[in-house]
């Protein structure tokens, strides 16, 4: 009798909160329908299939009938269900009360709408930490999938990964099947002879073992190239064919039936990680390059099969220290769902609690918290829906405790950075404010429309620019993975690569020369003459009946001149203003001094006509993409009809004002790519101190929503947002 063996077949399919429809709707004609067409027929093949949250209320809404036809394959025992979190977050970044209730929330979606309540669950990311088996299966999970990564980091090797393996927490066991990088690689991307030719190797050596292959769906028509080769160039019928020919020693089943027919290989305790790739992009850049130029050094070396298990990447959790703004939507959401523990607690009304919570999840989804070959955090838009959501769900809590009609002041470490911040609310908006770091503004939540202005992004070195910075290339394969595709989606990117010296965020106080110019300052090649951008201020809060105020002072110095700086910001009851009044005192008699302030805008994106910039007249001066210098003006207008918002700056002192774009260059599946994230506005002024040495200005920043205009909104999709995926 012809060696068999098993081989599980685990699909991820998903698409994050925030992408656009006409994406969900691409990846569905391209991959997830064209998929199901070539599969049912295969009556002797099995698979597992997850469908995140996210894009499985979209299917239910917009194409009912694929649920149809998947329940009529689950019915026939051919589709397992695979659950998981509903909104698709990666689980170690939540408390324990949300992994358990976005496993449970999504297991009963499932259950209501499929009629399965699912025993598997897909880890999103395969981020895994040894504290979740507790969570997992308190959730009712009861086994998922990680990859041979992990269990390789715990010291097995190929010969020990011939089936799944128990894990134990608390007295708590969970089923873990190890997916193999061998066939995340040769699946779809190498003909399905390999596939055949590499099991049928492992049912010689290892006679009834398991093998699992678990990755993205959208490997199968919506990566870039695959739809030709999976669909046009009959690869999946090829390999559905292959499976079924050799179905007599090649048993395609699913994770359930595997737990069925094969005992656990034994229980080990696995370290904390992710799958290969990840732990790569979460290493700082420099440590990144270095271990990718070692890796490629190695791999020359006969000892490398050896080697390759112990050469090992990062932690996911430091993507909160690799990007501060992954960090800033991670304590804004910790924030929301500490509120809702709390009203929850208080007994508050629970239909309302229900919604905050849906808000709360899907603030939590994981594709901008992080970044790698996806375009992840880099991709504004998916930034902007996290803070949508937790801003929503912020709103409806002030309503339940009493707190969204007056104006509140409170201090606390709202980022985790050891270091108290502010913040200020009203019924319009909520500020965010880091004394310790320049006074700066970090967030600023703009209830009515549910937007946070400052969900911008710094400009930091990357290491996939060192291939940017090369030039154009290619992989050499006609169908490559995306890890290791090289495509250029723009000429000329190696000439925008440009980095930030200090965040993106607003309230950022400069001192540059006097002759200092727009293009110098938009270059970066102005020098900081000021220690004010990011180093600490005193705070102080000051609250009154019907007012709140941050006042921050710092005695720092600008030339090696001693120069106190104290910035107040005000909001008012009712008032859809905020308003910085600046004083600076113990200023040289008779030297003129160079003082800017930053501002940046987010979400406000370039390239329509109806995102523009006017003046104090009116008089529209251009789309949010153009570079822009007004010489004595009191104000500049920036305004977006799509988000139907208009972010008027005045300031009581005529000024010069600049304002340019920042755009990225960043990596995403289909390529290298320049993606706008924000618009910088800078006041500046040539100080003159007075009779005393002081000198003050005092700006006021509105934000209209909601203003009737004579344009109808359209919403642009670039060509650099339309991403498939993450």
């Amino acid at each position: 009798m012809t060696p068999h063996v098993h081989l599980c077949l685990v699909l991820h399919n998903h698409q994050p909160i925030g992408n656009f429809d006409g994406v969900f709707e691409q990846a569905y004609q391209d991959s997830y329908l064209p998929f199901l067409e070539v599969f049912e027929p295969y009556d002797a093949l099995q698979i597992s299939l997850h469908t995140s949250g996210p894009l499985m209320m979209w299917l239910a809404e917009r194409h009912p009938e694929y649920l149809d036809r998947l329940r009529l394959l689950v019915d026939a025992g051919r589709v397992e269900i695979v659950g998981g979190p509903q909104y698709e977050p990666i689980l170690t970044m939540l408390p324990s009360r949300d992994r358990i209730g976005q496993i449970q929330s999504y297991s009963r979606w499932l259950k209501r709408n499929v009629g399965v309540t699912p025993g598997a669950m897909w880890t999103p990311e395969r981020v895994w930490e040894s504290n979740l088996t507790t969570d997992v299966v308190d959730a009712g999970i009861h086994y998922t999938v990680l990859d041979d990564y992990h269990f390789k980091a715990a010291g097995l090797n190929d010969d020990d990964l011939t089936s799944y393996y128990l894990v134990e927490d608390q007295g708590r066991l969970l089923r873990i099947f190890p997916g193999s990088e061998h066939l995340r690689y040769t699946i779809p991307f190498r003909p399905a002879g390999e596939t055949i030719s590499y099991l049928r190797e492992v049912a010689q050596q290892h006679p009834g073992a398991v093998m699992t292959f678990g990755d993205d769906g959208e490997k199968f028509g919506t990566w870039p190239d695959t739809k030709a080769h999976v669909y046009d160039e009959g690869w999946l019928r090829s390999f559905f064919d292959a499976l079924t020919e050799n179905q007599e020693w090649l048993h395609t089943i699913t994770l359930a039936e595997a737990i069925r027919r094969v005992p656990a290989a034994g229980k080990t305790y696995l370290p904390d990680g992710s799958y290969r790739e990840m732990t790569e992009w979460s290493l700082p850049v420099e440590a990144q390059e270095t271990l990718e130029d070692v890796s490629h050094a190695l791999e020359r070396s006969s000892e490398w099969p050896r080697l390759q298990t112990f050469i090992r990447g990062g932690f996911w959790r430091n993507f909160k220290t690799k990007y501060d703004e992954t960090n800033e939507m991670y304590a804004r959401m910790m924030h929301v769902s500490k509120r809702l523990a709390n009203a929850e607690a208080a007994g508050y009304d629970g239909g309302v609690l229900a919604e905050v919570r849906d808000h709360l999840y899907r603030g939590q989804c994981n594709c901008p918290y992080w970044h790698g070959a996806f375009g992840g955090i880099y991709l504004p838009h998916l930034r902007n829906a996290i803070y949508e959501h937790l801003i929503a769900a912020d709103t409806l809590l002030a309503q339940l405790d009493g707190t969204l009609g007056t104006p509140q002041a409170t201090a606390d470490d709202y980022d985790f950075d050891g270091q108290q911040e502010v913040r200020l609310s009203n019924e319009h908006m909520v500020l965010w404010l880091d004394p310790a770091r320049g006074g700066r503004l970090y967030e600023w939540d703009i209830r009515g429309i549910n937007h946070n202005l400052l969900a911008t992004l710094q400009r930091r070195p990357e290491a996939y620019h060192r291939k940017v910075l090369a030039g154009p290339g290619g992989s050499g394969d006609d169908v490559a993975s995306i890890h290791d595709r090289v495509v250029f989606k723009q000429e000329g990117l190696d000439e925008c690569v440009q980095y930030d010296r200090f965040a993106r965020k607003s309230l950022m106080d400069h001192f540059f020369d006097n002759h200092a110019t727009l293009d110098s300052v938009m270059t970066g090649d102005s020098p900081e003459r000021g220690d004010f951008v990011d180093l600490p201020f005193e705070a102080k809060l000051r609250r009154g009946g019907d007012r709140v105020q941050v006042q921050m002072r710092r005695d720092g110095n600008a030339w090696g001149i001693p120069i106190t700086l104290t910035k107040a910001v005000t909001i008012d009851q009712d008032s859809d203003t905020m308003s910085a009044a600046y004083l600076l005192e113990n200023l040289p008699p008779g030297r003129p001094l160079h003082f800017a302030v930053e501002w940046n805008f987010a979400g406000l994106p370039a390239g329509a006509d109806d995102r523009y910039f006017s003046d104090a007249e009116g008089n529209r001066l251009g789309q949010l993409g153009e570079r822009i210098e007004l010489n004595d003006a009191s104000s500049l207008s920036l305004s977006d009809r799509w988000l139907d918002v208009d972010v008027e700056l005045t300031c009581d002192r005529p000024s010069g004002i600049w304002a340019f774009p920042v755009a990225t260059v960043s990596q995403s599946e289909a390529g290298f790519e320049l993606v706008h994230q924000s618009v910088c506005v800078m006041p500046h002024w040539i100080v003159q101190a007075d009779a005393n040495g002081r000198w003050s200005v005092r700006i006021d920043v509105q934000s209209r929503c909601g203003k009737s205009n004579d344009m109808t909104p359209t919403r642009v999709l670039p060509e650099e947002l339309s991403h498939t995926h993450r």
